[in-house]
């Protein structure tokens, strides 16, 4: 118990202090390049610096967990600290428990983090404020279909909840049948309300003899039941950071229509799986650690462990970034590495405490 406390407590000391510097370097550094194109509004500056915190947090909280590890593991390699718990008993299994212990506390904390929209999509907003002076911009000229119609929304305000300039095709037999024409819809209670709207309507025989296009005007209409803006801004805009609740949402109403749904499954990888490469990679850099400062050259350690996680790190951004884009699949690029990872920590796990 005694190790445990010990080692927690320099572990998340190393960790505050890593990802405190990495978030400010990332946020300066981007405030620098991008200051003339800011507001001059010191409100928005502050915001826009806030989500830009929110989106280093989200980047580099896992990497910095395991740098944490690093540093945490030299500092006790150099304080002859793990010699001494080694000679107390305490086993390599023993020291390596509090680092894989809070990681994962952490990794929860942080996945739990994905469910605030101002947290998950927080680089979306700061993009918006940079390019429009508000962090939520509308949505022009979206179209898409809904069991069997198409929809065009000319604009949509996901702040107000409100479309503009509806349009709705109803398509029968491979030909245009009905279209519902509308100024704007209001978000509420789970469907898209309409007060009022004209339907014009085609008839089946466009003969000279025939009666011609019916326009009628209705009022009070529901469309779109269960499409939330978020939903709609998110899937429809080709956009990939989900919250928890709107990438399940998305799931549970697109399937039903047959709808792809590999970008919003990859939202969720990301979430719950992605972040999990930290414990497993923590145990298997931890073994590679002699106990002595003799047996080991500390800045070659300290080089080599930091470069291959930064590589195994920017290997897992790419794969991910090529599954937004869907060159391949979300399984592929996200599941597969993260169980690699995973049987190599097994291995090493397995190994090591069978020995000691």
């Amino acid at each position: 118990m005694l190790a445990f406390r010990y080692i927690s407590y320099h572990y998340l000391k190393y960790f505050f202090v890593i990802m405190g510097a990495l978030i400010m370097f990332l946020v300066g550094f981007d405030y620098m390049g991008n200051a003339e194109s800011l507001s001059k509004s010191a409100n928005l500056i502050v915001i826009y610096l806030m989500y830009k915190a929110f989106f280093a947090i989200d980047m580099l909280l896992p990497i910095s967990l395991v740098f944490a590890m690093i540093s945490t593991k030299i500092f006790l390699i150099r304080s002859n600290a793990l010699v001494s718990f080694f000679s107390l008993g305490y086993s390599r299994v023993d020291v390596l428990r509090p680092f894989v212990v809070v990681s994962t506390v952490i990794i929860l904390i942080f996945i739990s983090m994905h469910s605030c929209s101002k947290f998950a999509r927080a680089d979306e907003f700061s993009t918006n404020i940079r390019s429009s002076g508000q962090y939520l911009s509308p949505t022009k000229d979206l179209f898409f279909t809904y069991k069997g119609q198409y929809v065009y929304f000319a604009k949509m305000l996901p702040l107000q909840e409100k479309a503009e300039g509806i349009r709705v095709f109803t398509i029968k037999e491979n030909s245009l049948k009905e279209v519902l024409v509308a100024k704007e819809a209001i978000y509420r209670d789970g469907s898209w309300h309409i007060s009022k709207a004209n339907i014009i309507t085609k008839p089946d025989d466009l003969s000279f003899f025939s009666p011609g296009i019916n326009v009628k005007e209705v009022g009070s209409l529901k469309i779109l039941k269960g499409f939330r803006p978020k939903i709609l801004d998110q899937v429809y805009e080709g956009k990939v950071n989900f919250t928890i609740q709107d990438a399940v949402d998305a799931i549970e109403l697109l399937e039903v229509q047959g709808v792809n749904t590999d970008t919003i499954r990859g939202a969720l990888y990301k979430i719950f799986i992605y972040p999990f490469f930290v414990p497993f990679l923590i145990v298997i850099i931890f073994f590679f650690v002699p106990v002595s400062v003799r047996f080991l050259n500390v800045s070659l350690f300290s080089f080599g462990a930091i470069l291959a996680t930064l590589l195994i790190w920017g290997v897992l951004f790419t794969l991910i970034e090529l599954a937004n884009n869907k060159t391949i699949s979300s399984e592929v690029a996200l599941i597969a590495p993260i169980v690699i990872l995973f049987l190599i920590a097994l291995r090493q796990w397995k190994k090591y405490r069978l020995s000691t």
